[in-house]
């Protein structure tokens, strides 16, 4: 939901969003990729199962934001009417794909996630998407699911006022209802980062001015079902650090959870410039810390889906060394943001497997493909650079794959997603390795179940 967000919802457009049917289990596999062209979205794509794709933390590209794609196999459900039994879901994202050039063969059922410019404010008759619902389903195969994303880093002060009273909530939630029934969507993904603060303006407007945010979050979502009905499709971004979490205690987690069919659990950029220390951006230890998070407040398990990142992140280390020498992993980095503005000094980056490596980086990067290492503890793929006192974090293929066992499957979750599958082109090195370690991840589910029922 970046927008970065999601898993299948464990819920169908047609079905009652209750307390009693939002504890329903699902008992089928759900897998998830994201990514669009030039900006915050959510992709997903249908293999072995369900394929939901996110995309985030990526300007708009001439003030419009790239549709979100999320594809679904429907085949897994009797019919729209009864309850998903889903037990796992996998999500990868994307960035700057071209659908008509995927990797992943479209299957004949699939979710499609658009998003809008902007959130909408007063009411309105046109809706500024990338394209149209109509054109993004004359894509796909019929029966696909169409829903729009809203938000994303950066875009604090629309939530914030829609969500301030009663009144803007109510006019908010109609807004989105008027935008599904216009456009034709099957749902909406709330992508506000964050509520109750921590957001990109946090040096600007303090945390304790968003305070109230906490209890108006779950009222919001509350507002936006009860607008779009039980038919309609919400699912959820969500913070990956646990002090981004503000919103999401053991008090609201259970509110929300009524009124979304999932969450989309953003494990990645768990390193950012606000940081001191290094660490893995999107390893398993930190990932498992967030997933514990969420499910310990209330979150199902099988609503959960765990992110992945198919980029690579890198930040300077302190001049004197910062005791990297002696361990990388912990060591002190160099100021990375502004204490005043809480702009970024420049000390830090980023890129995709698409992207062209910037100059600067790389003899550096070179190096880190080269001589870095797994952090068997952290569980994460990492290199320091001593001669540029830099520090590299990014999944290679084999640790994408041991995330399925380590977190997926120890936890229980619905469903992965990653940020995002244009990222990974043109080799796509990334996505097969998360589709790989979905598959063997379903074929060991499957073997267990043969086996409990040959003890019967």
């Amino acid at each position: 939901m970046a927008s970065s967000s999601a898993i299948l919802p464990d819920l169908l457009p047609s079905q009652s969003i209750t307390p009693a049917l939002s504890q329903q289990k699902p008992t089928n596999i759900v897998p998830i990729v994201g990514g669009v062209v030039g900006a915050l979205a959510l992709i997903c794509l249908t293999i072995l199962g369900v394929l939901l794709i996110q995309r985030k933390r990526r300007p708009a590209k001439n003030g419009i934001q790239p549709p979100d794609y999320t594809f679904n196999d429907r085949n897994n459900f009797a019919s729209k009417a009864e309850l998903s039994t889903h037990n796992s879901r996998y999500i990868p994202k994307g960035y700057g794909w071209d659908s008509s050039h995927s990797p992943v063969e479209m299957q004949e059922r699939s979710y499609v996630n658009m998003k809008p410019v902007e959130l909408p404010g007063k009411p309105s008759t046109t809706w500024p998407l990338f394209t149209t619902v109509d054109t993004v389903r004359s894509q796909f195969a019929p029966g696909t699911v169409v829903m729009v994303a809203i938000g994303g880093w950066g875009d604090t002060a629309s939530f914030c006022e829609a969500a301030k009273d009663d009144s803007s909530r109510k006019r908010f939630a109609r807004n989105i209802a008027a935008m599904i029934n216009d456009t034709g969507a099957d749902g909406v993904d709330i992508d506000w980062e964050y509520p109750g603060g921590n957001g990109e303006d946090y040096k600007k407007v303090p945390n304790s001015e968003r305070a109230w945010e906490i209890a108006a979050y779950p009222k919001l979502l509350e507002e936006i079902r009860a607008a779009i009905g039980p038919s309609k499709l919400i699912s959820a971004a969500v913070p990956g650090l646990p002090r981004d979490m503000m919103a999401f205690t053991h008090e609201t987690v259970p509110i929300i959870n009524k009124y979304v069919n999932f969450f989309n659990i953003m494990t990645y950029d768990l390193l950012n410039r606000r940081d001191n220390v290094t660490k893995h951006h999107t390893g398993i230890q930190l990932s498992l810390e967030a997933i514990d998070a969420y499910i310990s407040r209330g979150v199902p398990s099988y609503k959960a889906n765990l992110g992945f990142a198919f980029y690579t992140k890198w930040a300077k280390t302190a001049p004197d060394g910062g005791g990297c020498d002696i361990n990388p992993v912990g060591c002190r980095t160099d100021l990375l943001e502004d204490p005043v503005t809480g702009a970024d000094m420049g000390k830090t980056g980023g890129f995709s497997w698409h992207d062209k490596v910037p100059e600067d980086v790389v003899p550096s990067f070179h190096k880190a493909l080269a001589n870095g290492t797994y952090d068997a503890e952290g569980g994460g793929y990492y290199y320091w650079d001593k001669d540029e006192s830099r520090w590299w974090t990014f999944d290679t293929p084999e640790a994408i794959k041991l995330k399925f066992p380590a977190i997926v499957e120890k936890r229980g979750l619905g469903g992965v997603f990653a940020w995002g599958l244009g990222e990974d082109a043109s080799q796509f090195r990334h996505l097969e390795a998360l589709t790989g370690g979905f598959e063997s991840f379903k074929l060991r589910k499957e073997r267990a179940k043969e086996e409990e029922r040959s003890e019967l």
